[in-house]
Parts: C-alpha cells; structure tokens; sequence
C-alpha cells in the first residue's frame, strides 16, 4: 500500500491486519503531528513500513520488488485543494507522475495481481449538475488538484489497455467522496480543522458553509475499496474499470448542516461563523452515483451522516481522554463490519 501513513492509509492498513493480510507500506512520513498512523500505532499491523517518495521510481522499484505484493492499493497523493493552489507542481508531480511511477513499478514487479488506483470524486468535469456523476462521465477537474486526480484517471486507463491487461493484472480506479472519521489532522478539512476549534475552545470558522459534500466516514469506502480488491483477482476483467463510493443521497449535505450536527453534538459552548473574504475555487456541488457498485459489488453505505459522526466524535472524544487508540480503531471497524474478530 502507498500512502500508508496517511488518515485513509492509515485505517485501512489496520482493517487488513484484521483481515490477515500481510501489508507493506510506502510513503512519506506522517503528514500531520499529531497523526493517525502514529496516534493509532499503525506500524504494530505492519509487516514493513517504508519511508519513500512516490516520485522516487528507483527506490520505489526496488521497495516493491522486495515486498513481492499480489495486490497493490496506490494512495499516496497531495490530498488538499488548497495547497494545490500553492504549489500546483508539487500536486502534479505527486498525483500524477507518482501513478505513473506506481504503474512503472507495478510493471516491473512479477507477481503482482491486481492494482486499485484511489483517487476522488472531483476526477469529474463538474457541471454542477444535481444528479450523481457516473463512472462514465468525462473526467476533468477546474482547479490543480481536481485536474491532477483526472489526469491519474487518464493514466490509470492507458496503462490498463497499453500494458496491463496483456499482462494479466486488473486496474480499477475507486473514486470517494468527502470522508471524515477519527485520526484526521489535516488543515482545511472541515473535521479536523471543527476539532482543533472545538478543543481549544474557539470558534470554528467555515470557510464555504454552503457548498454540498457526499459526507460518508471511511470505513464506508474502504469496505468497497476490499470487496472490490477481492473481485479483481477473482474475475479481472469485469472489475477493472472505474467504481464510484458514495453516500446515500440524504446524506450529501452542505457544510454548514454538518457544522451544526457537529456543534449540538460536541456541546460544551462549541459555535462556528462562516469565515469571511475571498476563497480559491472548489466545486460548489458534486455527488456520485453509486449505482454500479450497489449491483455488482452488492456495497452499500452501513452507517448514515448521524451515526458517522457520532463514531468520528466518539473517537476524538476518547483520544482527549488518552484512551488506547490503536484498541479502539479496531473495535469502531469491527462494529461497523459487524462481526467481533478474535
């Protein structure tokens, strides 16, 4: 897995440890203090943890070709729109050459059974249309981080057809919505950035209040991410193709709906203010739709935006109190998978 040190990574390398799964991980050192990876003692569902750079491709090479993986999860990214604003070669180098690099590695790597390429629900030409985007829309993106996310798309489906099918791998892309849970310190994310405000006893300042998200928490993504995982090595060439992983239609709520839910919830004097003055670009209103992978992954959404973020306060809530974050994460994954894992 690339990007194992990151909030999604992060998760998901602990659910496959719970799986059996023996996972190595590629990445830069964790992007945020505190962070997931470390607050949750991830390494400890690690069989190896590689520092690297994505854009590295010879040491990227060599790290996989020692690791002999029969899947490959590619997740490291530059992850925020703002900071692509502030460094656009930066994002593109990472977002795309670094699936580029993937790819190339992937290549020269014999074993290696399936690839599935994470990127976003902002890979779309957004018209701001009310309906859900299909898979099959056109990709595109108005700002650098957007457009880098459509561009891995882009690469992702030329390798496929020039490369990788010959050879025997499947590629699927996976696109998510906005997700939120515990372990998240990112900036300019509406969770992280709520926790910060609410901890430190300050008004959270909402940057677009009115612009709709499809809110889901990861674990409702990364279950899609495994099911389709396990699809791909057993029936390649139906699976690899684009999924979309997104909430309900109820649950693509604006920003502000969320603030509030969030401040009745958290209590303790919490508020928040729409921060005012001029902001970059983002996408004013974007959902997806799911269909596809409701029919033929049979995935589906467990938990709704209420109980999402009743889970994601229970677990900064019980982070403030110095609880076992590592014992706890399993225990909100096992919960949401329903069945209690020895």
């Amino acid at each position: 897995m690339t990007g194992h040190t990151g909030f999604k990574g992060s998760w998901l390398c602990l659910w496959l440890k719970l799986m059996g799964a023996k996972v190595t991980g590629y990445a830069l050192e964790p992007p945020t203090k505190p962070s997931m990876f470390e607050v949750a003692n991830v390494k400890k569902a690690l069989e190896q943890s590689i520092f690297g750079d994505i854009r590295d491709l010879p040491f990227f090479i060599d790290s996989m070709q020692k690791a002999a993986p029969e899947i490959v999860i590619h997740m490291a990214a530059q992850p925020l729109v703002r900071d692509a604003y502030i460094d656009p070669v930066l994002t593109y180098s990472t977002n795309v050459m670094g699936t580029v690099n993937m790819l190339e590695a992937v290549r020269n790597s014999p074993g290696v059974k399936a690839v599935l390429n994470i990127t976003t629900d902002k890979c779309y030409e957004n018209n701001e249309w009310p309906w859900g985007y299909r898979e099959n829309e056109p990709m595109g993106g108005h700002d650098p981080y957007s457009s880098s996310k459509g561009c891995a798309e882009l690469v992702s489906s030329a390798y496929r057809r020039s490369f990788l099918q010959r050879a025997g791998i499947a590629l699927a892309t996976a696109r998510t919505g906005n997700v939120i849970g515990g372990g998240d310190w990112a900036g300019d994310r509406i969770i992280p950035d709520a926790m910060r405000a609410f901890m430190g006893k300050k008004v959270l300042m909402v940057r677009n209040p009115n612009a709709t998200r499809p809110w889901q928490h990861v674990l409702e993504p990364l279950a899609g991410y495994l099911m389709l995982c396990r699809q791909l090595v057993a029936d390649p060439e139906a699976y690899a193709q684009g999924w979309n992983f997104g909430p309900g239609d109820d649950d693509a709520q604006p920003v502000s709906t969320l603030a509030d839910i969030m401040i009745k919830k958290w209590g303790n004097g919490a508020e928040w203010q729409p921060l005012k003055g001029e902001h970059p670009h983002e996408a004013h209103y974007l959902k997806l739709d799911c269909s596809k992978a409701r029919a033929q992954l049979k995935w589906q959404p467990r938990w709704g935006l209420e109980q999402a973020l009743d889970e994601t306060l229970h677990w900064y809530k019980t982070w403030q109190k110095k609880g076992n974050m590592h014992d706890f994460t399993l225990s909100q994954i096992q919960k949401h998978i329903g069945v209690r894992l020895a």
